[in-house]
């Protein structure tokens, strides 16, 4: 690449926030670069998070379905765990998208330039090849969107050994006899379940009293009872203040939040996964005069950095750390870059942990609207009552509409059961037209599916609900 080369924007980062953002520069005509030094696009979320994670989550379900359920659908097999091929299967899908990101990147125009990338001045970003070359591209528009990486925690080094962080818990060798879990977050109870799945016991350390931050308490509180009843075992309250790995395990020692008497106990795995921290080290923001907040957080002004023609999106600015809202940043960040304006509403980002039951939700928790003083209705609705879910033998959960009392506009969705990532869509998309819980109430679903439920909790909103 010619050293004079000058883009529109150049992207540094190739996640799901840079990459959309390269391919919607493309789209509207904007000379684009995005700069990445992994081997393959696609970020964290494609090579060592999103969707390796489902490929054991989705093969791990099979598995245990196959020990468990089968043989009330009158299917008769033992099933034999090939954990190679389990993780074969897992390395060539993420392949295949990794590849389909490069395809759209030619088929946008936009150049990968393959490096480490660092600002290095208003309009400068220097690129430094795998073999040590540097190159620097001229740019009008730098867009920051380097993501996060796992947060660390005093005391618990990770080896990617015997303590992992969630990419050494995607590829661990074998099946764990004990695997610890620190954090009862999202990461960390979906990549519990996968081992768990596949005959680890597994136990959850976490310093909160309660799993998910974030997530409704009244869901928060059926999940955890959903796992505990599959074999998942948590101590809440529990501050970790060591492990220490040997060549065959793991000694964890913890103490009560509350205070008490310290806790040991032994894995031969332990997965450290207490949330992510932005990724801003040697990006050079100190040469545009960029100082990341305590956290390590880029501040934005609609995703305009302190430095002029400097732009931040995705992991390294505040919301939700999650891949869909950093697609949303990217869109917004280019089109405001092309057009003058752009937009997110960050009320409308949905949540989903991908276990089994799943857990999805969109706007407010009945906890928020509390705080906030907000009178508000609920309607809920029992998969045991769903046609389908029943017939499925998948029963378990609930979905729940809060609306505002006064104008019945919907506020929140909450709904832990089968299938209900696939579903939280349906909310999003009411509540970006601002639908009142009538307006679903009164939409005509498919029978019998499992989305039914999501009518038939709206309707209780008003009383009305009829299959329960």
């Amino acid at each position: 690449m010619a050293e004079t080369t000058t883009y529109d924007v150049v992207i540094i980062g190739g996640g799901p926030g840079g990459y959309n953002a390269a391919i919607r520069a493309g789209q509207l005509g904007l000379k684009a670069a995005c700069v990445e030094s992994r081997g393959t696009l696609g970020g964290t979320c494609l090579n060592v998070g999103c969707m390796p994670s489902k490929a054991l989550l989705h093969a791990s379900e099979l598995y245990a379905a196959a020990g468990n359920e089968f043989a009330t659908l009158g299917i008769e097999v033992t099933p034999k765990l090939n954990l190679a091929q389990m993780m074969k299967q897992k390395a060539d899908s993420v392949g295949q998208l990794t590849k389909g990101i490069e395809f759209l990147f030619k088929k946008n125009k936009v150049d990968w330039v393959k490096g480490f990338g660092r600002i290095a001045g208003p309009g400068k970003v220097e690129v430094k090849a795998e073999d040590g070359s540097v190159t620097t591209l001229e740019a009008k528009n730098i867009v920051i969107a380097t993501g996060s990486e796992p947060s660390k925690l005093p005391g618990v080094a990770v080896d990617q050994k015997r303590i992992v962080d969630s990419t050494g818990a995607l590829a661990l060798p074998e099946v764990p006899k004990h695997l610890i879990v620190i954090g009862a977050g999202i990461i960390g109870l979906e990549l519990g379940s996968v081992w768990r799945r596949l005959g680890a016991k597994v136990t959850v350390v976490e310093y909160l009293d309660r799993i998910t931050p974030g997530m409704d308490a009244e869901v928060a509180k059926t999940f955890q009872r959903s796992l505990t009843k599959q074999g998942m075992e948590f101590k809440l309250g529990a501050k970790v203040t060591g492990a220490k790995a040997s060549k065959s395990g793991v000694t964890l020692t913890f103490e009560p939040v509350a205070g008490g008497a310290a806790e040991t106990i032994e894995g031969d795995y332990v997965l450290l996964a207490i949330g992510r921290r932005p990724f801003t080290d040697g990006l050079g923001l100190e040469t545009v005069g960029i100082t990341p907040d305590k956290r390590g957080f880029i501040e934005t002004d609609h995703f305009k950095t302190s430095a002029a023609g400097v732009w931040a999106i995705g992991d390294v600015i505040h919301g939700p750390m999650l891949a869909h809202k950093a697609e949303e940043d990217a869109v917004a960040v280019i089109e405001t870059i092309a057009k003058g304006y752009g937009h997110v509403d960050y009320n409308l980002v949905p949540s989903v942990v991908y276990t089994a039951p799943e857990v999805a939700w969109v706007g407010k928790t009945e906890e928020q609207l509390k705080e906030e003083g907000r009178a508000y209705k609920v309607g809920k609705f029992p998969f045991m009552a769903n046609s389908r879910a029943k017939i499925n033998h998948e029963t378990e959960g609930f979905v729940k509409v809060l609306a505002d009392a006064a104008t019945d506009e919907i506020l929140g969705a909450h709904a832990i059961g089968p299938q209900v990532s696939e579903m939280i869509g349906e909310y999003c998309v009411a509540m970006a037209f601002r639908a009142a819980s009538e307006d679903v109430a009164r939409t005509c679903h498919p029978h019998p599916t499992r989305s039914e439920a999501l009518r038939q909790a709206a309707m209780g909103v008003e009383g009305w609900t009829m299959q329960a």
